[in-house]
């Protein structure tokens, strides 16, 4: 069984209803001490308040919600997302978050290379590292679902995220999120090589059918077909001890919901199917 110590909730579950400091003591008020956070909501927060109302409620930042997206982009708006990028490293060092993930982006208006921008996530990677290590922040790789590979993430496999890692070193780590790879044949195997020093993050919600909504319409725990389970104990086995984090985007259901029973519901999801 999963121990209770170790879920975490993404703000993005709850975030129809309720704004940064609602989430932060809502989470707190339901034992819960670990929170994904974004960074719109810090900015209209302010930084210091921030801090000040996660150190109240005892809570540490699994991840700060994002850099980029960082490729596709003529040269002067991917000049501007670098740019940005490096105050959003500066931003998770000042929150202590354990991790950044960083956002690829994927094809411009009427290109069709999807090598060119997988290179060019690979320079970004690069030269953002630098300012990252610098900081003690680890950038995450989040390998999203083949669906989104035109316009979101040109990064569409833990095999790519693995790449990756390889090619670029220390300072880079792979958050699983299980709606984008529970389909992956080579799943396993890529958990196991990514390993307890590339495993940052482990992101759970559940895959529909049908699905109505190709990005907000995530399930709840339980509610749908990923071997939820199966996927925590691969990770798990590879040398993961990090949270086990909700992250449910659900414009369609749960974000119609009171959030106190949204955020009971997945403490006991977590409990009984992951």
């Amino acid at each position: 069984m999963l121990d209770p110590k170790r879920i975490a909730i993404n703000q993005a579950t709850t975030r129809a209803q309720w704004d940064f400091r609602e989430s932060v003591e809502g989470y707190a008020r339901h034992g819960v001490r670990g929170i994904g956070v974004w960074r719109d909501a810090i900015e209209r927060c302010g930084m210091a308040d921030a801090k000040r109302l996660l150190a109240d409620n005892g809570m540490t930042v699994t991840g700060l919600n994002r850099a980029g997206p960082v490729v596709g982009l003529d040269e002067g708006a991917r000049r501007a997302a670098l740019d940005d990028a490096r105050r959003a490293i500066d931003q998770a060092a000042e929150l202590s978050a354990a991790c950044l993930p960083v956002l690829p982006g994927s094809l411009r208006s009427k290109s069709k290379d999807m090598n060119a921008v997988r290179i060019q996530y690979r320079e970004a990677l690069a030269e953002l590292l630098s300012p990252a290590r610098k900081a003690g922040i680890t950038l995450a790789l989040e390998p999203l679902h083949p669906m989104l590979a035109a316009d979101r993430s040109c990064m569409n496999t833990m095999a790519d995220a693995n790449d990756l890692c390889d090619a670029l070193g220390q300072g880079i780590g792979i958050i699983v999120d299980v709606y984008h790879v529970w389909w992956d044949s080579r799943l396993e195997a890529e958990i196991r090589r990514a390993g307890k020093d590339r495993l940052v993050g482990f992101h759970v919600s559940d895959w529909l059918v049908p699905t109505r909504d190709l990005v907000f319409d995530r399930g709840m725990m339980g509610d749908g077909i990923i071997d939820l389970r199966r996927i925590r104990r691969w990770a798990d086995g590879a040398g993961y001890e990090g949270p086990v984090e909700v992250e449910i985007y659900s414009n369609l259901d749960w974000w119609t919901k009171n959030p106190h029973s949204v955020v009971e519901v997945c403490l006991e999801r977590c409990r009984s199917v992951v």
